[in-house]
């Protein structure tokens, strides 16, 4: 199985402490690995065909100052579509003048829908196709950026038809807002004041978050499994549709 990690905050945030615990899920799952992070419209997006443990990339990433308010990564164990750069997650498309990212975790069997549009997978994966539909769908229901709320009840709507094919975890965001939608395994934490401390739960690392924040700060994070131990994980229920805004949940819509 795939690994997803997605953060959403109220201010820009440093999620390395995150990225790392996902990094140590990489043995497992050599077939690539990568991160899109927004700074302020721009995006900076890392990705290589390489496992995360061996990438020169990763390095790269771990070494960068990442602070962003929306960040999706993803390390890939391949269902469909070789190892290969083009078939690395996250994917990136633009739509309304803005960047989306995109990421992945199931295999769907039989979703091969009628891509007509701008919208053309690059590489062979159900994850690209299914991402460019998604666009492709979003583009048609709406004739320029909606609002995040009008967003979310298009998306509702539209995942449910790619997710009767398998198992569709995902990770949308465009920069205002990150989308996460469990199909089977997905979990959430926001992080508030009081802040504390946090282990990770697959190596011997703490970080105290209160020493790092200020009262006001607030941060989602989005993992396919709990990345700490001792902390308040949230599970999605199944076709559960959840946006983050400004660090919390915003709305939980259920399939």
């Amino acid at each position: 199985m795939c690994q997803l990690l997605g953060m959403n905050a109220n201010t820009p945030t440093d999620v390395m402490f995150s990225f790392a615990g996902l990094a140590c899920r990489a043995d497992e799952h050599k077939d690539g690995f990568g991160i899109g992070f927004f700074e302020e419209r721009g995006l900076r997006h890392f990705i290589d065909h390489h496992g995360a443990r061996s990438s020169p990339v990763a390095e790269l990433v771990k070494h960068y100052p990442i602070k962003s308010l929306n960040v999706v990564a993803h390390i890939r164990k391949a269902t469909q579509g070789r190892v290969a750069l083009e078939n690395t997650h996250p994917f990136v498309r633009e739509l309304w003048g803005r960047y989306w990212v995109f990421a992945h975790n199931g295999d769907l069997k039989g979703f091969v829908p009628r891509l007509h549009g701008a919208f053309r997978p690059v590489g062979d994966t159900d994850s690209e196709r299914a991402f460019c539909w998604l666009m492709q769908e979003l583009d048609k229901a709406h004739a320029d950026l909606p609002t995040i709320d009008e967003l979310t009840c298009t998306l509702a709507e539209l995942l449910p038809l790619p997710a009767r094919h398998g198992t569709f975890n995902l990770l949308l965001s465009n920069g205002q807002a990150l989308w996460a939608h469990g199909s089977t395994k997905l979990h959430s934490l926001e992080r508030r004041h009081p802040f504390g401390a946090a282990t990770l739960a697959d190596e011997d690392l703490t970080v105290d978050f209160a020493a790092r924040t200020q009262p006001g700060d607030r941060v989602a994070i989005v993992a396919t499994e709990p990345l700490t131990a001792g902390e308040p994980w949230s599970a999605f229920a199944p076709g559960e549709l959840r946006v983050f805004v400004d660090g919390e949940c915003r709305l939980r819509r259920c399939g």
